[in-house]
């Protein structure tokens, strides 16, 4: 018996065709189908549009959306595939892998980038890939695109010209795809609690890179905006800079008054080790949390979730420093003080 896939549509490049504004999603599900030619061979397939938007302007709030409608449809699907914009796809998929708690079949996320239907589009091979990758039951949110199965907390897209246009950072690949043949590298276990939908999110979650010379002031601006957590993109492995225009004092203040502060790096592999420098040390001292090696893409939106869930701040570092879904790699030193 054929398996039975949910495809949902939410825009992006794969659903745009060229307007004289550029180009503009206008294609739903069952268009994109059209235009990616048969799939019968590898699978039933339902469709359900849920929004037609390029994926700059994906908010929050959609993420909710989009998990409410998956979890929905794992009741009646042997997995779901979304088709999405490739700019925020990474932000989505670590977001669904949060909210979509011990989920025992695949959420597939996958989009293109040329418009399906275009000469040269990757859109076919991204939605056959993901429809055969759905079909195989394994549990868990992961991006399928350009040849590769990536799991969703560990994407980040590096290019956005090439068809190969996201990577795995910090953890191994899935799977690769070739020829309809999927070549699994690291098989994810099945979970051994229920499913459950968590779908409460606080987006008032600021993400600052630093730069040489960033002004202590500037953070006086999470204050400003009412923000309940910041990320800070630092150097290396975890420098935050101490002399001159030092940046520990305000992190400290921010911290003594109910924000959580992450520091994460700005380098796209090896991650944060805030014990090996003085300049990592102290922000520790100040309170900080190690972001770990995980993607900055997944920090964010974690700590998103977390704050969504609890005002207490020990309960929303003590969700951030557990590992749910393999989102950093067990072994790092936590500290938190």
């Amino acid at each position: 018996m054929p398996k039975k896939i949910l495809l949902l549509s939410t825009g992006g490049t794969i659903a745009s065709e060229n307007t004289p504004d550029g180009k503009t999603p206008s294609f739903d599900a069952d268009k994109i189908l059209t235009l990616v030619g048969d799939v019968g061979s590898l699978c039933e397939v339902d469709t359900h549009d849920l929004m037609r938007i390029d994926s700059s302007n994906m908010q929050p709030e959609d993420w909710k959306t989009i998990a409410r409608a998956s979890f929905d449809g794992l009741e009646d699907y042997d997995g779901v595939v979304i088709s999405h914009g490739t700019h925020t796809m990474a932000y989505t998929a670590s977001a669904l892998t949060f909210m979509l708690q011990n989920i025992d079949k695949p959420v597939v996320l996958t989009g293109a980038q040329v418009p399906a239907g275009e000469e040269g589009s990757d859109a076919e091979k991204n939605i056959k890939d993901s429809l055969l990758f759905a079909g195989e039951g394994i549990p868990g949110v992961f991006i399928v695109f350009g040849s590769k199965v990536i799991k969703g907390c560990r994407a980040s897209k590096t290019s956005t010209v090439l068809f190969d246009a996201f990577e795995s950072i910090n953890y191994p690949l899935i799977a690769k795809i070739q020829d309809k043949e999927i070549v699994y590298r690291n098989k994810p276990s099945r979970p051994k609690k229920n499913p459950q939908l968590i779908a409460s999110l606080d987006s008032r979650v600021l993400l600052l890179r630093l730069v040489p010379g960033t002004p202590p002031a500037l953070l006086d601006i999470v204050d400003t905006i009412n923000c309940r957590g910041l990320v800070l993109e630092c150097f290396g492995a975890g420098g935050v800079p101490s002399e001159r225009r030092n940046l520990v004092p305000k992190i400290r203040s921010l911290i003594d008054r109910g924000t959580i502060v992450a520091i994460t790096t700005q380098c796209l592999t090896g991650g944060v080790d805030l014990t090996v420098y003085d300049v990592g040390r102290k922000s520790l001292r100040a309170g900080a949390l190690s972001g770990l090696d995980m993607t900055t893409e997944a920090l964010v939106t974690k700590l998103m979730w977390a704050l969504g869930q609890s005002t207490d701040r020990d309960t929303v570092l003590n969700i951030m420093t557990t590992n749910f879904a393999d989102e950093f790699t067990p072994g790092y030193k936590i500290r938190v003080t």
